[in-house]
């Protein structure tokens, strides 16, 4: 199945064809006595969680509002705070990518949203452009961290962990990712005497609030709806996407109704895609469980007798280097079903898993040679490849050292997590 995918991967196929046609493949060579039919089944059982449902949702939201000026409103706010600080505008960057991360759920919408508008002022200001690619690239996994994840969502549909409590969870990795990367970036100013912007005026920054009044509500709505009993993430979703033509469509006036509909169809098309794959991973884990090739590869690497300490470094470090070469979802849709019965018995919180998991995935999605944030931010940029990872290893080291930090002190995720259910 490996050598299949390999192989077809190689040869240029689109993801989804590889994960089918490997488990067709396996389907005929080795279960020939099996009604194929159950390839069908498996695929359309993969895509049948209501769970589900929040994706294409926050997916709709997420292109509304990238169309709209809610990021720009964001990015005005951070701005008239730190923008006349030493390294204010690449903080900006950051910290806008943690604010629309909350907004849109989507890293590559992260990417267009902030990263487009900020590239050339900070070339402006003096920063060099592999800085500035970077950060906006690495900036915008705090997004697949903070509420709405998808990554979340396809984890929690898999395992059956509460969706809600992980994306609580994932504020604290996310904040901890921003502290570090702003840091940085006060260093990396000061080290090549980065001009500062000229400091803005309270009644600036008392209109700043008032206009990102309106797009903070989105958080709001994730985490205070899901966590105040009002509706289900799956519902938050739906709300979020309602807030979003409100916002754009009624107060700001920057979408107009009559391009809902080509928005839709965007959304339709990035959806078609997700489920495919979605779809196509489930029966692709199914032959992997069906020839018991998870309890063969554990049963190898001896998990079941490590330490939960060990399983979870084991854990983190194959979805690191899986999310490298492939698209995230099929990373966590193939190894999400190996790993499951040894996290069920090592003891280790599923909660905590999750967010190792999806850190993990937010690092590979931006770490050479095939994270999928770096062709977003070539698509974007129209920058070379080399250009545009040249400036990664110092970020994708900090992002590893949030993930040795919250494997040794859990509570960085799990924190709030216990403060809101207890």
């Amino acid at each position: 199945m490996l050598s299949t995918m390999v192989i077809l991967l190689l040869l240029g196929f689109p993801m989804m064809m590889p994960l089918i046609i490997a488990t067709l493949a396996a389907f005929f060579l080795f279960f020939d006595m099996l009604n194929p039919t159950i390839i069908v089944q498996q695929m359309i059982g993969g895509v049948k969680p209501t769970a589900l449902i929040a994706i294409p949702m926050f997916i709709f939201s997420a292109d509304i509002i990238t169309r709209g000026r809610s990021a720009d409103r964001l990015l005005d706010l951070v701005m008239r705070f730190v923008g006349h600080l030493r390294g204010g505008l690449a903080v900006t960057v950051a910290a806008t990518c943690t604010l629309f991360g909350a907004v849109s759920g989507s890293t590559q919408a992260t990417v267009v949203a902030v990263g487009g508008p900020m590239r050339p002022r900070m070339l402006k200001a003096g920063y060099d452009d592999a800085f500035t690619m970077a950060l906006a690239i690495n900036a915008s996994d705090i997004a697949f961290l903070i509420p709405p994840s998808i990554g979340m969502i396809v984890y929690g549909v898999l395992t059956g962990t509460s969706i809600s409590e992980l994306f609580i969870a994932g504020i604290g990795p996310g904040l901890l990712i921003l502290v570090m990367f702003s840091a940085y970036a006060i260093y990396y100013a000061w080290r090549h005497r980065i001009p500062v912007e000229p400091k803005a005026s309270w009644s600036e920054r008392l209109q700043a609030i008032r206009r990102a009044i309106w797009p903070a509500g989105f958080p709001l709505i994730i985490v205070g709806g899901i966590y105040g009993g009002i509706f289900s993430p799956s519902e938050a979703a739906s709300v979020c996407v309602l807030y979003a033509v409100v916002l754009e469509v009624l107060i700001f006036r920057s979408v107009k109704v009559t391009e809902l509909p080509r928005i839709a169809l965007s959304t339709g098309l990035v959806t078609a895609v997700v489920f495919i794959l979605i779809g196509a991973g489930a029966a692709f884990s199914w032959a992997l469980s069906y020839a018991e090739v998870p309890q063969t590869i554990i049963a190898g690497l001896n998990l079941h007798e490590a330490s939960p300490t060990m399983v979870l470094i084991c854990i983190a470090v194959a979805f690191f280097i899986g999310c490298m070469f492939v698209d995230p979802i099929v990373v966590m849709l193939i190894l999400i079903p190996i790993f499951l019965p040894v996290i069920r018995s090592s003891g280790l919180d599923p909660v905590l898993v999750g967010t190792m998991i999806t850190l993990q995935v937010a690092i590979g999605s931006a770490t050479p040679p095939f994270g999928c944030d770096i062709f977003t931010a070539i698509a974007i940029f129209r920058r070379p490849y080399m250009d545009v990872i040249r400036g990664t290893p110092p970020f994708v080291f900090m992002l590893l050292t949030t993930s040795v930090l919250l494997g040794a002190f859990p509570q960085i995720a799990l924190f709030l997590r216990d403060l809101l259910t207890h």
